[in-house]
């Protein structure tokens, strides 16, 4: 599931190449793609006819503001690319590809496609008078973002110290910190020195002091590539992401640490593959 710096950089993609993009008319390919009350109907009904404006990120959810003609506020396109949703931005219209579901048609000709494999992705027209987590459930439940001042170390000991669960684990959890995912809690992880089955509340405190600033250097390195190429993230021209030939211990089973020349092992942790250093993080 593509993490924060690949829907980071879908964000940034999106705001750069869709300057003025006035949509004209939308097709729905897959119903089950439009998560929002009312279904395809009402969705299409709600976001043609709407510019879209600025681009913002929340976890892994994307926020799309919708403006009328005149620049008043038609709400919000909401999106979550899930497993493997993407966006393609055509210079002119073509044949659609059957991994297709929603097709966003500008009146100049150009294309925003939305193309999902898995078809797990979602989106969601929230109308101006309501709140965001009032229609997107799963925004609300998000906690604080990695780059913003409510997360430190002080908010992660007074959230984890009765959590037996291991630090893994927490880190997975979207409610600890939103948009961290499998591959860069393990870089985290090994670049803070912290094994990942610890048990949340018997991090020190400069363990969790080295969490935080891991977790931040881990993914400002991430978003400046681009993402990652382990998962199935294009961005809107095609281009997959360049961290994965960077990664420390992620999917580098049995390779020699770039450390200190232990063997990485993986193991399933909360049911997810787990990569780590046993003498690096030990």
């Amino acid at each position: 599931m593509p993490e924060l710096p690949e829907v980071e950089t879908v964000r940034k993609g999106l705001e750069k190449l869709l300057n003025d993009f006035y949509i004209e008319r939308i097709e729905v390919l897959k119903e089950r793609s439009i998560a929002s009350n009312g279904g395809s109907k009402n969705f299409i009904d709600n976001v043609k006819n709407s510019y879209l404006g600025n681009w913002e990120r929340r976890g892994k959810y994307l926020i799309g503001s919708l403006l009328t003609k005149e620049k008043y506020s038609k709400g919000f396109l909401v999106v979550h690319l899930r497993m493997t949703g993407q966006f393609k931005l055509l210079e002119k219209e073509d044949l659609a590809c059957k991994h297709t579901r929603v097709r966003f048609f500008e009146e100049r000709g150009r294309e925003l496609r939305f193309i999902d494999i898995r078809n797990f992705g979602q989106m969601w027209h929230v109308p101006s008078s309501r709140l965001i987590p009032e229609i997107v459930s799963g925004i609300k439940r998000l906690g604080p973002e990695p780059f913003s001042d409510d997360f430190n170390s002080h908010y992660l000991e007074e959230y984890l110290k009765k959590k037996t669960r291991s630090i893994k684990s927490a880190l997975l959890d979207q409610e600890t910190v939103a948009g961290v995912g499998n591959i860069y809690a393990d870089e985290t992880l090994f670049d803070a020195g912290i094994n990942p089955k610890k048990e949340s509340r018997n991090l020190k405190s400069n363990e969790l002091k080295r969490l935080c600033n891991s977790l931040v250097k881990i993914l400002n390195i991430s978003i400046g590539e681009g993402g990652t190429t382990f998962s199935d993230f294009r961005d809107l021209e095609g281009i997959n992401g360049n961290y994965g030939g960077q990664a420390w211990v992620y999917r580098r089973t049995g390779e020699n640490c770039r450390k200190c020349g232990e063997k990485i092992l993986r193991e399933k942790i909360c049911g997810r593959s787990t990569h780590w250093c046993p003498n690096c993080q030990k």
